[in-house]
């Protein structure tokens, strides 16, 4: 019997009604210039849209062009709720969102099952955010695709970037990784911190990559990792937090949108 992971924080993070969340989503979009060539990777942030959604949309809006072409997006976000060691797949055949159902690829999953540091865990996302919030972006971008969707615990770079190359595939391949940056800080204390860890990113670094610099440090070093090694170049397009977009100045999350070309 089929089974789904039904959408844990729609009404929360982003509308439940589906008519309102295309109409958030293409607000979004429609408010970001966005010229060239997809990406083959991007990193966006996952908090509710309200604070995340501007900067979200920045990476989202590169994927236009490639709607049609991209038909497999392996997504990878960092474990708020649950903790443990390595890389959760879910057992769930699809993903749910208000904007209808997400096909689970099982032959990837098949592909990555073997590797010691990935196993399924349905609980590492049946009340996940990161993974989620990304979902509706994709589905307004992309239209129909299949989904690779992990939740990434302790795991270095080489773990994750073992998956990734795995998964890697050609033009039909999207790699997004889920993160914020840093966390409660003053808004001048945060814009030098995130200034830091964006330029870590440009420059393939991981190593320069700590974990209250970033949520999903793990899942973008990872990324970083096979970046460097495979010749890629990293860009920062968009970086704010929460006092630019829907919250005070005193104590603010980062967010940054970032290409891999």
């Amino acid at each position: 019997m089929a089974s789904v992971r039904n959408p844990a924080v729609a009404g929360l993070f982003y509308p439940n009604d589906p008519r309102e969340l295309r109409g958030m989503l293409a607000d979004y979009l429609d408010a970001v210039s966005a010229a060239g060539a997809a990406p083959k990777a991007i990193i966006a942030p996952h908090a509710g849209y309200v604070y995340s959604g501007p900067i979200a949309a920045t990476a989202y809006a590169r994927l236009k062009p490639a709607r049609g072409r991209i038909t497999r997006v392996v997504l990878l976000g960092p474990a708020h709720r649950v903790g443990f060691e390595g890389l959760a797949l879910s057992s769930a055949d699809h993903f749910i969102t208000p904007l209808g159902r997400i096909a689970v690829d099982q032959e990837a999953i098949k592909k990555i099952s073997r590797l010691s540091q990935v196993r399924v865990m349905d609980a590492a996302h049946a009340q996940e955010h990161s993974l989620e919030v990304h979902l509706p972006f994709l589905q307004e971008v992309l239209g129909e695709f299949s989904l690779v969707p992990l939740v990434v615990g302790d795991a270095g770079p080489e773990e994750v970037g073992e998956v990734l190359d795995l998964l890697w595939g050609g033009p039909e391949t999207l790699i997004v990784v889920s993160s914020d940056l840093s966390h409660y800080h003053d808004y001048r204390t945060a814009q030098q911190l995130d200034r830091a860890t964006s330029q870590a990113i440009e420059q393939l670094r991981p190593e320069d990559i700590q974990y209250d610099h970033a949520c999903g440090r793990n899942p973008v070093n990872g990324l970083l990792y096979v970046a460097r090694r495979r010749g890629l170049k990293a860009k920062t397009i968009d970086l704010r937090n929460s006092g630019d977009t829907a919250g005070s100045h005193d104590r603010v999350v980062g967010y940054g949108a970032y290409v891999f070309e």
